[in-house]
């Protein structure tokens, strides 16, 4: 299963991407757990293991420190 984690600031325009994707996903029989998260549980969530990580471009600012952490784990 492909898990994927999108990151923001408050969820509105997010929660619209997740309910998209989910769709897109079950339409091509592909198994994925998508959820999304505030950008502040990004380290949390980097440890629990993802294999993609989203950022909502209004935290585009904390990408450098996503990377690094992202580097880390692998």
């Amino acid at each position: 299963m492909i898990t994927i984690r999108l990151f923001c600031n408050l969820g509105m325009s997010t929660s619209v991407l997740v309910n998209k994707m989910r769709e897109a996903v079950e339409a091509n029989g592909i198994e994925a757990d998508i959820k999304a998260f505030p950008e502040s549980t990004i380290p949390k969530r980097v440890e629990e293991g993802m294999y993609v990580a989203l950022l909502g471009p209004q935290v585009r600012y904390r990408l450098p420190s996503a990377k690094k952490l992202c580097f880390k784990v692998i």
